[in-house]
């Protein structure tokens, strides 16, 4: 008993001290409260004032805390408003915490957070001292303690809870600032960990904490991004109550979400691991990249958002782009943009294609990039104008200027007008070049990307998820049904087609020569009236040409193949599986044109 006496008498010391030492530190803040619901006189530990005023009312009000009904010792338990920091991510860890120590807000922290912040200058109690407990099995429990979430969980205006904590010697937390395991890092790094690698990277304590803070976000603020620091700091200082309340409420938001879109990446590699075929549930974690000016049309709001699934890590694409120059994307933009790039990408030699309206309507594979960049233009050189050129090599100097002053072929004067230009890369003179085209033009960098990974596509209360249409020629066998056999060439052109023709949108048919599209029919309700206007955008160049139908061709006497066969047509592939296909084959025997059956369909809606 004399022993506990003397320790009490220690304790409500130097509980006087750290006050006291308080008011010598902040003799220039303005006094405020920093946290809602606070009682205007109560114990020591559950306020958060700074300021000379508020300090005189600390230093007049403040109470040794209650005797412990334990033994748990509690060295962080000063009086003053406490912040508990525990960080994955250091990214601006400096400027935080000797912003903390100006505002007079005591640090309690864990392993090597604790050591970079007391390397950074800045005192701060380490949380075994909190808790009266060591870390233990081998980090998995660090702050699972009721010294850590009684101080951030406490209702601060109810006696009760405050009564509670006392009892226990439990000082209030008032800041959680806490970021989580690199998960989604560990486990899609190459080559993959073991199982057990990514299990001990699921973050418990860290959520738990996230979560306890933001629930108590009337009381307790909570932040898990770097970015919020400054903000905090600000209306730390100078802020309102109104404010910082609504700056907690926010904050608690973005904690929430924040685990949640950690949990959703945990479920899925663990689904990965253990599950196969749809997984039950599924969410997918979205950061928002972007507010646009408008979504498809002006009065439709719209904003841009990536994919922070573990499926998209270091998958590219135009979700990743780098704009190096022009007006900000649009909702049109990002669809064009990726239409053409997933399309040029999906060809393995040079190649350049143009899109409008997410159909291509240029394709050319060429050595020379600048003479594939030309072909893609002929093609339909008015739909190509104020549309999107994609590239699947590096843009250099020469292509630059073949971009920037090449003239349309409709009257060779007019310079053609983009709206984007995607590459995987530019060299700096080709960069520079490309600027000169337009203070407007869009020049995007971006990963290569093929069609790949998991496609998703909302109806209206649900989603559509399904695997991306990956599947190329060289997977494919080409069967021919024709008497006529296909010459090398004609097959090499019948392969290009039919990489084309899974891009555009179905009813789709592509006609191709010399590893140029030719011109194309899209989006028609009755594959006829496609074969139609491909071969009116092809003209007189069909002749000696390859069709290409994503699908089969359900009738052929003075329909779609007879029509092709008539036009010039000297080879045509289609999936087949109709109950008529033998009249596509005697249509092309009769006409002595090669006709070739796939048995994979590429419908694109």
């Amino acid at each position: 008993m004399a022993c506990m006496q003397r320790v009490q008498k220690s304790v409500a010391v130097r509980g006087e001290q750290q006050v006291a030492s308080a008011a010598a530190i902040l003799p220039r803040l303005a006094a405020k409260p920093l946290l809602a619901g606070r009682p205007a006189v109560a114990e020591a530990s559950s306020l958060l004032f700074v300021g000379r005023a508020a300090r005189q009312q600390l230093k007049a009000t403040a109470a040794p805390p209650a005797p412990a009904s334990s033994s748990m010792p509690n060295k962080a338990n000063t009086g003053r408003p406490r912040a508990l920091i525990s960080l994955s991510d250091k990214t601006n860890l400096d400027m935080l915490v000797k912003g903390l120590a100006e505002l007079g807000i005591d640090i309690v922290s864990t392993g090597g957070t604790a050591t970079a912040i007391q390397n950074a200058g800045v005192p701060c109690v380490k949380v075994e001292d909190v808790t009266g407990f060591p870390e233990m099995l081998d980090g998995r429990v660090k702050t699972l303690h009721p010294a850590v979430h009684g101080g951030i969980l406490a209702v601060r205006d109810k006696p009760e809870h405050m009564a509670a904590i006392a009892q226990h010697n439990i000082g209030t937390i008032d800041l959680v600032i806490v970021n989580l395991y690199p998960f989604r890092k560990t486990v899609t790094a190459e080559p993959a960990p073991a199982f057990e690698v990514g299990v001990e990277n699921i973050d418990i304590g860290g959520p738990a904490m996230i979560r306890a803070a933001a629930k108590n976000m009337a009381h307790v603020a909570v932040v898990v991004d770097p970015a919020d620091y400054g903000e905090l700091l600000q209306k730390l200082q100078s802020g309102g109550e109104e404010e910082l309340g609504a700056l907690r409420k926010r904050l608690a938001w973005k904690a929430f979400q924040h685990c949640s879109a950690y949990d959703a990446q945990v479920s899925e590699w663990l689904w990965g691991q253990v599950g196969s075929g749809p997984a039950p549930q599924m969410t997918v974690p979205l950061q928002l990249a972007q507010t646009l000016r408008y979504g498809e049309n002006p009065h439709q709001p719209a904003a841009f958002y990536t994919d922070s699934s573990l499926r998209e890590a270091n998958a590219g694409g135009v979700a990743t782009s780098v704009v190096h120059w022009g007006k900000e994307m649009s909702y049109n933009n990002y669809l064009d943009a990726d239409a053409a790039y997933q399309c040029c990408c999906d060809y393995t030699e040079p190649t350049c294609v143009i899109v409008k309206h997410t159909n291509p309507c240029g394709i050319a594979s060429r050595t020379d990039l600048r003479e594939a960049y030309r072909l893609a233009v002929r093609a339909d050189p008015i739909s190509a104008f104020g549309g999107i050129v994609a590239f699947n090599r590096p843009v250099d100097a020469e292509l630059a200027r073949e971009i920037r002053e090449f003239r349309s072929p409709q009257d060779n004067e007019t310079r053609m007008f983009y709206e984007i230009v995607i590459a995987p890369s530019y060299t700096p003179e080709g960069l520079e070049v490309l600027k000169g085209k337009s203070k407007n033009l869009r020049i995007l960098e971006a990963k290569p990307r093929a069609p790949s990974g998991t496609s998703l596509r909302q109806v209206a209360g649900g989603w559509l998820v399904q695997d991306a249409d990956s599947l190329a020629p060289e997977g494919i066998t080409f069967n021919c049904v024709s008497v006529a056999q296909p010459t090398e060439k004609q097959l090499e052109d019948l392969k290009f087609a039919w990489r084309a023709v899974k891009h555009v949108k179905s009813n789709a048919i592509t006609i191709a020569k010399d590893g140029r599209l030719l011109g194309m029919g899209s989006g028609q309700p009755n594959r006829v009236n496609s074969v139609r206007i491909a071969l009116e955008k092809s003209g007189a160049e069909v002749a000696g040409s390859v069709l290409a139908s994503d699908a089969f061709f359900p009738f052929s006497w003075g329909d779609s193949v007879e029509i092709a066969c008539k036009a010039g047509v000297a080879a045509i592939v289609h999936p087949g599986g109709s109950l008529r296909d033998q009249d596509a084959v005697d249509c092309c025997n009769k006409y002595g044109v090669v006709l070739l059956t796939t048995g994979v369909r590429h419908f694109r809606h």
